[in-house]
């Protein structure tokens, strides 16, 4: 039986203000509140309650039969908390069913993989603590802002103990193998690897209300039809988007919940499944290696980090930001790293792109790629100065001490915890095995009281 993987992302940007370079060292706060206020407002009335309330109707229609995944970004769930926080409820809602999965992704949305391996762990991990304190569950997938992934990106998802991760199934990549397979990291064989499918995934999110596509109108039983005329040997058809495709991308004039709501009932017909990424890792073993060496991103046509860091703007402003990281690591400051989240947002680099690209890109408050580059660097020139205020006179070498003195206390601190947890099983099963010993002799005496 052939597995549909459905998984939709929840981020939001943070709009940063207008900050010229006369603010610097005067004005410590970079954001357009109205603006933040305005937007998750609008995208939450427009797209992510219809779209979650038609989620929900599917899996009260369809019982355990229909399985959905979604990820958040820590930002974005800010941004939830502050000004629709009937987001999240209808989330934990929907988490209540059980049959929905939450996956992990970095906190910042941003590129710490691409520049600071710990700064990278602890953004995950800090997403991690927040799905489980809201979901109640901890996340073993996870998936990468934008999808991002190199051999070496997964072989540090695998250290940190996930079992699987989410990324792009590019043609340049896979070249004759096809995505509807479950493979594994190149260098840690241990990370089971999900290919989003372009076609299917992009036929929703991106074509389905465009009336000059080929395809147009698209319908539930036909989309459906196609995945299960795919080879019969294929093990999953994963389709990987926004949850803002529903509603934004593509308004809900254009029926795209209907569509939506559709798909169960058609996907029974036609003898599909529909599983949760943790599920499909669980079921499929894996086919094989997929080799990635350079970034792979499910944006633009290159598929690459091209549209965050194609140009000599981006990446000195990219530098720039994680000249400082390792000092962020030893940072208390709450300000300062809720800064330091917001500042690592991928969009603060593709704002300042120049490259041409199919997807049209709201530069907001900027006239340009310039114009962006010019605002994003004047707060950063503020935001290192206060970093370098706190933690500029500590050299590189005690720094590097701290770093390591943090670390173990880390792993000194989990070594505990698991022996509490070891501690706190034998207790139990102490009590157990007491409990049983105090019932079986109170049955004897009173079988003898009886004689």
């Amino acid at each position: 039986m052939k597995t549909i993987c459905l998984y939709f992302e929840i981020h939001q940007i943070i709009h940063l203000k207008r900050y010229r370079f006369f603010d610097i060292g005067t004005d410590h706060y970079y954001y357009d509140d109205y603006e933040n206020e305005r937007s998750i407002t609008y995208i939450a009335e427009n797209s992510y309650m219809p779209a979650l309330n038609a989620l929900l109707e599917m899996i009260q229609q369809n019982g355990d039969y229909f399985r959905v995944a979604f990820s958040l970004s820590g930002v974005g769930m800010e941004q939830l908390e502050m000004h629709a926080p009937q987001v999240i409820e209808k989330l934990q809602e929907l988490n209540e069913t059980g049959c929905v999965e939450f996956l992990t992704e970095p906190y910042s949305h941003g590129l710490a993989g691409l520049a600071n391996e710990e700064s990278f762990k602890r953004d995950i991990e800090k997403m991690s603590d927040k799905i489980e304190q809201y979901f109640g569950k901890r996340p073993t997938v996870m998936r990468n802002s934008s999808l991002i992934y190199t051999d070496e990106i997964g072989a540090q998802v695998a250290a940190l103990g996930y079992k699987g991760m989410l990324t792009e199934g590019a043609k340049h990549v896979l070249g004759w193998k096809s995505p509807h397979y479950v493979y594994n990291c190149n260098i840690a064989p241990n990370l089971k690897l999900l290919l989003r499918d372009v076609n299917a995934s992009d036929d929703v999110s991106l074509r389905f209300n465009n009336s000059a596509w080929e395809g147009y109108p698209l319908f539930a039983d036909t989309y459906i039809n196609n995945i299960a005329a795919c080879p019969e040997a294929e093990q999953v058809v994963n389709i990987f988007m926004e949850l803002s495709a529903l509603g934004i991308a593509q308004p809900l004039s254009s029926n795209i919940l209907e569509f939506l709501k559709a798909l169960p009932a058609c996907a029974k017909k036609a003898g599909l499944e529909f599983l949760t990424p943790a599920e499909v890792i669980a079921k499929y073993p894996s086919v094989g290696a997929i080799d990635v060496p350079d970034t792979l991103s499910w944006v633009d046509e290159e598929r690459d980090c091209s549209v965050w860091l194609g140009n000599q703007m981006q990446r000195e402003a990219f530098n720039k930001l994680y000249s400082v990281a390792d000092r962020l690591l030893i940072a208390k400051d709450p300000m300062l790293l809720q800064d330091w989240d917001y500042l690592q947002a991928s969009n603060n680099f593709r704002f300042m792109t120049t490259k041409p690209s199919n997807a049209t890109i709201d530069r907001g408050i900027y006239d340009g790629p310039f114009d962006a580059f010019t605002n994003y660097m004047n707060i950063l020139g503020d935001f290192i100065s206060r970093v370098r205020t706190l933690y500029g006179g500590i050299d590189n070498e005690e720094l590097e001490n701290m770093l390591t003195t943090i670390t173990n206390q880390g792993k000194e601190i989990e070594t505990k915890d698991k022996e509490i947890q070891r501690l706190l099983a034998k207790l139990a099963k102490y009590e157990d095995v007491k409990q049983t010993s105090s019932t079986k002799k109170s049955t004897a005496t009173t079988k003898k009281s009886k004689k």
